[in-house]
């Protein structure tokens, strides 16, 4: 796991200073402008640098860094360099909400990248939305995201799509009839894509034979792999974050439940083949992006992105790559360093050749694209299909 020295230490400079104001209230708004005589264009990233989900953020931020690198290498942006500050929220709520205030008080950010995880996204969503500073999560999939505001937005497909997505292949491509669910309860993300595959698999005729429920940082699953096997599942749903699906897969090769394993994008970690090892092999995950169907645009990026880090870069990192690109390309078309003009422009990208497709915001802020279906064999994630909206 590699996290960038300048990163952590433009975190902990910024926590100190926010620490040392104490209790000043932040105020609200941004201001007409984010200093438009400023040498540079700060960008504000928020994520998981560490914690239990930390490949979400450092390979979010990997991408991030790669785009605003490119970015500059090229002359940067209005006659300006792009200054890129990322703050780790350690995978928590108040976290989340508390970085967003100190990108915009004490770094003085134009925009906001982030979060992966749903829930943070949500927290973090809240104060850029009252601080009039647009924001763009790469991987939120949760519907409440971008419903908190108009400065709100995405570059992902959202949970009731990725629902559909996973429905139709348990339906139409695996031919499964009955299927259980296993879910997290106290992540926004899981419960909502468990509902949206819920409702999905049931209108096309499938039947959802049991369904059990876990919290985040539990180790032991065995009551509720136990109580899946006394059913008829022919597979268990599983919309969580690698870290726990990982531990799930080896505690149901222990047991005996020998049926595939379904999940979300919350399974994208290098960390879900050493966690699960041999245990999930045969699963199927949806995702944004398969490295091993790349169009000539993603080839570049997953070339560049290996030569600069020594490894391929997941869907996480696409989209961390692909929300930087269309950030840039927003403010190249505001004209000037101002939240509110960029916003303006963010809501009007139209067929935006990113690396995991074309994008075109829609009024709910939310692009529109298709989603790739990735089989686990031998320690990786392969293409398996693509299913459109």
């Amino acid at each position: 796991m590699r996290i960038l020295r300048r990163t952590l230490i433009s975190g902990l400079c910024a926590t100190a200073l926010a620490s040392a104001v104490g209790c000043k209230k932040s105020s609200e708004g941004s201001g007409s402008a984010r200093a438009a005589d400023a040498p540079e264009i700060v960008v504000g990233h928020y994520a998981s640098m560490t914690g239990s989900t930390a490949h979400f953020g450092q390979d979010t931020d990997r991408g991030v860094r790669l785009a605003i690198e490119e970015a500059n290498a090229a002359g940067g942006v209005l006659g300006k360099k792009l200054k890129l500050v990322t703050l780790d929220t350690r995978g928590d709520s108040a976290e989340a909400a508390n970085a967003v205030n100190r990108l915009i008080d004490v770094e003085k950010v134009s925009a906001v990248i982030g979060e992966v995880a749903s829930s943070l996204s949500l927290a973090g969503g809240r104060v850029a939305q009252r601080r009039k500073i647009p924001m763009i999560s790469p991987t939120s999939t949760n519907p409440k995201v971008t419903e908190v505001g108009d400065y709100i937005f995405r570059v992902c497909f959202i949970d009731p799509f990725q629902g559909k997505v996973m429905a139709t292949f348990a339906r139409q491509n695996l031919k499964l009839d009955k299927v259980a669910i296993l879910k997290d309860v106290k992540n926004d993300y899981s419960i909502g894509l468990a509902d949206a595959f819920q409702k999905s698999f049931t209108a096309a005729g499938g039947t959802i034979v049991v369904e059990q429920s876990y919290s985040q940082g539990d180790t032991d699953f065995s009551a509720q792999v136990t109580a899946i096997r006394g059913t008829q599942a022919q597979a268990v749903f599983i919309p969580g974050y690698y870290s726990e699906v990982g531990t799930i897969a080896r505690t149901a090769d222990r047991l005996g439940l020998k049926v595939p394993l379904l999940g979300g994008d919350g399974w994208d970690s290098p960390d879900l083949f050493k966690i699960g090892g041999e245990a999930i092999n045969g699963s199927y995950f949806s995702d944004h992006f398969a490295p091993d169907v790349a169009t000539a645009k993603s080839q570049t990026f997953v070339a560049n992105f290996q030569k600069k880090y020594g490894q391929a870069p997941t869907g996480l990192g696409a989209l961390g790559y692909e929300a930087a690109l269309v950030l840039i390309d927003a403010i190249k078309r505001a004209g000037k360093n101002d939240p509110s003009a960029i916003r303006d422009a963010i809501a009007k990208t139209k067929d935006f050749e990113g690396v995991t497709g074309k994008i075109s915001i829609d009024a709910q802020r939310n692009p529109q694209k298709s989603a790739v279906v990735l089989k686990v064999e031998a320690g990786k994630a392969k293409f398996e299909t693509s299913i459109a909206p």
